[in-house]
């Protein structure tokens, strides 16, 4: 199996080489504030099982979706509530997933059920990427089950020869992965706890 290719993110080229393979259907791997994520665009079938194919990840699972900025909810929900809106002013970008009521549109491989999560990484990389590709089907960059990636090495030892192409930034500035609430109601429910905590999401709304 060939190797991955690897480009710096300080390298000029990274966004547009990155841009060009998620046209193709294919998969990046890049840092954001957590961890490594492997991605595709969030509208592409094709793109999106191919990163099941990569993590060897269950099909039940759902992917989460990346989003750059705040107008890139209109194309992914079926609505934005206003305690959605409050949750996203004060902790956006920042490490918290909210699960929320998706657009029949999207490609039914993104999730099985009538939810996705929506998060906007706190990188300036990640959210340059984000506006540049719009919203990415992104799940840690491991094999299923793996230890997560916080360097691109982590990436290479897991995933080599089975992403597109590996976008290194360096260590992450976060190891834990993101708090995880189902924000479908306004009576929040967390999913995965995180750095943020229930009281914190509470004291906003």
């Amino acid at each position: 199996m060939p190797h991955s290719p690897i480009l710096s993110i300080h390298d000029p080229q990274a966004i547009t080489s990155a841009r060009r393979i998620l046209q193709m259907h294919g998969t990046i791997a890049f840092p954001t504030d957590t961890i490594y994520g492997i991605a595709a665009n969030a509208f592409d079938p094709e793109g999106i099982q191919n990163i099941y194919t990569a993590k060897q990840r269950p099909e039940e699972k759902a992917l989460p979706v990346l989003i750059g900025e705040i107008e890139q909810l209109d194309g992914l929900l079926l609505y934005v509530g206003e305690h959605v809106r409050k949750l996203a002013a004060a902790f956006w970008p920042g490490a918290l997933t909210l699960v929320l009521p998706k657009n029949e549109n999207l490609p039914p491989d993104l999730s099985p059920y009538p939810t996705i999560g929506v998060r906007m990484p706190d990188l300036a990389f990640s959210l340059a990427l984000l506006n540049a590709t719009g919203p990415l089907a992104t799940t840690s960059a491991n094999r299923s089950g793996g230890p997560n990636p916080t360097t691109a090495q982590d990436v290479i030892d897991q995933l080599d020869g089975r992403v597109d192409l590996i976008l290194d930034g360096g260590a992450t500035p976060g190891a834990t992965a993101s708090t995880v609430v189902d924000a479908t109601e306004s009576d929040l429910k967390i999913l995965r706890q995180g750095p943020i905590s229930l009281a914190e999401l509470q004291a906003v709304l």
